[in-house]
Order: structure tokens, then sequence, then C-alpha cells
């Protein structure tokens, strides 16, 4: 027996590849499969089942493309209604891998649908459990997503509860929990840099499985410190649950090479997102005008879904030559599909041909402090999250996060200057890219962002609170 958990860093996501003789399994799926496949040649498998916990919100599964490919089936638990066909499992129904079994243990919460899978080795001894969004390590999925009706988030939580004490706690303490998601997930909010555990550990250190808590102080605890979930949430759930357009058809609309001039027409000719992957400290020396900086050594996919509203929205990408699969790849895993060619040999090549561009100003930690003693009146914005700038900000500093740049641009004057930080300097050049497509030219970015700031000694901060959630 192989199990094997293929985790993706930027959507702090795990898949898991199962195998058994000859055959294998895959659960939750990314949208590209050319790693299962691959996989299970490699070991000479067939993959016989897609098991999938539930309707993603976060990413755009693979379980169509790899239905298509393999012969697969797709197997999700009671309740689901998918637009394609798929085998909708009963509660503690059971399925065949080469000698070993999986079992489908129907756990509602998270979503309605949200399934567990035992596996069960040769003998029948439960030996590892994937929980989805069920329970994560050291917490548990968010019970907001799926409100709908008389169906609240503290119905929801309710029943994460019952699921958590009626199928995942009763199993053995050896047993292993594979999650669907580790820290910097927004699926939940109290995650642990750790992606495997066994199920014994987590009885006695994850706050949700408490043996004295009770169903009351659960859900309280459960709801406590949820931030808004992303714009794109709902619409993954809804390309997951009635299908997508093959990724191999997105990727090669998109790997269509432009050249500056091509790239400068199309933009003009369809007013397509023109979309900036370098890494920040890049793309400060020089960009394109209008074009916004999601840097994909970040959390790449998370923002674009956090800060791009429209799915269907054309997009041109300028990257780090020989990235551009890579970004469209990476943002088809969010259901951004609409990529229509990008930047060929990258911005060099823009500004070789001698095309208009713009640049932003770093400051340090130093000369903002010079400013500063100079003019009171200066605007500092932080734009982390609420709950980092909760714990720990410069005094006097504005919070405009990131998250909600909607609502900050209402509050800033186009014509006035600001300072802009973040945490190390990711979100502050996304937050002012954003701001100068839409007409902000005065924006100056705080390079060293808090933790420099913080380093140097040189602004008062508050005192050190312990953050409720990192959402």
């Amino acid at each position: 027996m192989k199990v094997e958990q293929i985790y993706t860093g930027c959507l702090a996501h795990g898949a898991y590849y199962i195998q058994s003789e000859n055959e294998a399994a895959i659960i939750d799926p990314l949208r590209e499969i050319k790693p299962y496949l691959q996989k299970a040649q490699q070991n000479g498998a067939t993959i016989k089942y897609v098991f999938e916990t539930h309707f993603h919100a976060d990413f755009v599964s693979g379980h169509l493309d790899l239905s298509k490919t393999t012969g697969a089936k797709i197997v999700y638990g009671p309740t689901a209604l998918p637009a394609f066909s798929a085998h909708v499992a009963q509660d503690k129904e059971e399925f065949n891998i080469g000698k070993v079994t999986i079992q489908l243990l129907h756990t509602p919460g998270h979503t309605l649908e949200s399934s567990s899978y035992l596996l069960k080795d040769e003998a029948g001894k439960p030996v590892a459990v994937f929980t989805g969004d069920t329970l994560f390590i050291g917490d548990v999925g968010r019970p907001d997503l799926a409100q709908k009706g008389n169906i609240t988030q503290e119905v929801l939580a309710g029943y994460l509860f019952d699921s958590l004490r009626n199928k995942i706690m009763p199993l053995p303490d050896d047993v292993i929990v594979y999650p669907g998601h580790g820290a910097g997930s927004a699926c939940g909010k109290k995650m642990s840099n750790e992606t495997i555990d066994t199920l014994g550990h987590q009885k006695q250190f994850n706050y949700a499985l408490r043996k004295d808590m009770s169903k009351d102080e659960f859900v309280k605890e459960v709801l406590e410190g949820l931030a808004t979930p992303p714009q794109y949430f709902p619409k993954n759930v809804q390309l997951n649950k009635l299908g997508y357009e093959s990724f191999n058809e997105v990727l090669n609309r998109g790997m269509n090479a432009l050249s500056a001039k091509e790239f400068e027409a199309v933009a003009n000719e369809t007013e397509a997102l023109l979309l900036d992957t370098r890494n920040p400290d890049e793309f400060v020396k020089g960009f394109i005008p209008n074009s916004i900086n999601i840097g994909l050594k970040g959390s790449f996919a998370p923002w674009v879904g956090s800060l791009i509203p429209d799915l269907k929205h054309p997009i041109l990408i300028i990257a780090e030559p020989g990235k551009e699969e890579e970004t469209i790849t990476r943002l088809s895993r969010v259901g951004y599909d609409t990529c229509i060619g990008y930047l060929n040999g990258g911005f060099e090549i823009w500004q070789k041909e001698g095309l208009p561009f713009d640049s932003i100003q770093n400051i340090s930690a130093e000369e903002l402090n010079t400013i500063l003693k100079k003019d009171t009146t200066i605007k500092v914005l932080d734009v982390r999250r609420q709950s980092e700038y909760n714990s720990e900000h410069v005094i006097g500093f504005e919070n405009m996060p990131l998250d909600f740049i909607n609502d900050s641009m209402e509050k800033l004057d186009p014509n006035k200057t600001y300072y802009i930080h973040c945490l190390s300097g990711y979100r502050s050049v996304i937050f002012i890219s954003i701001l100068k497509s839409r007409g902000f030219h005065s924006l100056i970015n705080v390079a060293p962002g808090f933790k420099g700031l913080k380093i140097s000694g040189l602004f008062p901060l508050t005192e050190y609170r312990e953050p409720v959630s990192m959402l």
C-alpha cells in the first residue's frame, strides 16, 4: 500500500495518491492532472476512483479531466448534486483499491455533502483518514460557506460538532489524519504548519476536539474570528459543481506568445487586465502602465481570486521568461481561464522597444522616520489584514487591508501622497499597483514592511496581542 500527500504551498492544499497493487485513487486533485497521471504510470497503476471530499470553494478540482482521461469514477458524499456523471455514495459505503478498502464517512458541517474517507488495510484495520475540510491539523473547517435558507452558520457548526464526535473522534488514536489544507488556507483560521498528524495527538491539542466541550461552546469558538471569505469562493463552488473547460484548452489558449507591439495592440483592443507576476522588487523598478503586480512567489492564486472580481475578463500576462505556463496553470486553479496571451521575452522586451513604463519609489525605515519627523501629517497605510494589525502595529499608522481595497480606495484622495507598507513588501506592491491603475500616482512603498519597521526600533509599537484569527 502506498499513500502520498501531494502538497501545493500556494493554496496550502493537500491532494492524495493512494495505491494498492495495480489500482490507485486520487483524493481532491488540483486542476492540472499531469502529476497524477505520471505518478500512476511510474507505479504501473490504473486510477480507479477520484474521491472528492466536497465541492471545493478555494480551488477548481481536476476531477472532470482526470475522469475523462482515465475512466476513473468520481465519488461524492451524500446530498451532493453534481451536474455531471458521478457516484453519490451512501454514508459508510466502501470501495476497494487493490487489497485495501476506502470507506466514505459522511461528515457534514463545512458543507452539507462534506465527507471524509477512511483507509483500511488488507486486514480491515483503519490506518488513515482523509478529512478534507472537516478536520485540519490544529483546527476544523469553517462552517459559514454553505449557508442557505434555514441552514445558517450556527446550524452548520452544530453539524460539524456532531460529525467530529460521531464519525472522526471514535476512530483509533493511531489513525493518521490527512487534511485537505494546512496553514495559510482561508478554509480555516488556526491551522498548524504541520500537514499530517495522528488522531490521538489531535484529540490532545486541537481546541475543537476537547472532550469536555459542549456543542454551544464549539459553535461559539469555531465561528469566532472568521473573516469574510474571498469573493471567488462561491464561483469556484459553481465550477466544481457544474463543470468547466478542459485544462489543456485553457493552457493552449494562454500560451500565445506576443511581441511587445502585438501585446500593446491586443491590450488596447480587448481592454484585458495586465497581470505582472514578477517579484515585487523587480516590478517596482519598471512596469507597463496600468499593470497589476501579484507575484508568483507569494500566495499568488488566493490573491488573484480575492482581488480580480471577474473570472471571465481577458487577461494578458507579463511574467519572468519561462514562467508563463506556471502562471496560466496557477490562474486556472482558481477558475481564471481567460488568459489570451503573454509578453514574449517579458518586461525587458517592452523596455528595449522603447515603450512607456512606470515605476514605484521604495523607501527604507530610516527614510520614513526622517520624513515623519519633518511632517507629522504624512499618512502611512498598513495594508495587512485586520487581525495582523490588531495584533501589533506602528502607533498612528492606519489599517487599510488589501483584502478590502475597494473600500479603502473610497477613503483616499488620488491627489495626496501615501506611504504604504505590509508585512514584508509583497502585499504593499499589489496595493500600490492596483491603485495606480485606478488613477492614484503619489504612492510610495515602505520596502522593509512591518518586519523592517519593527527591527529598526525607530517607531512606537502597540503592545503585542495574540491574533484571534490569521485570516
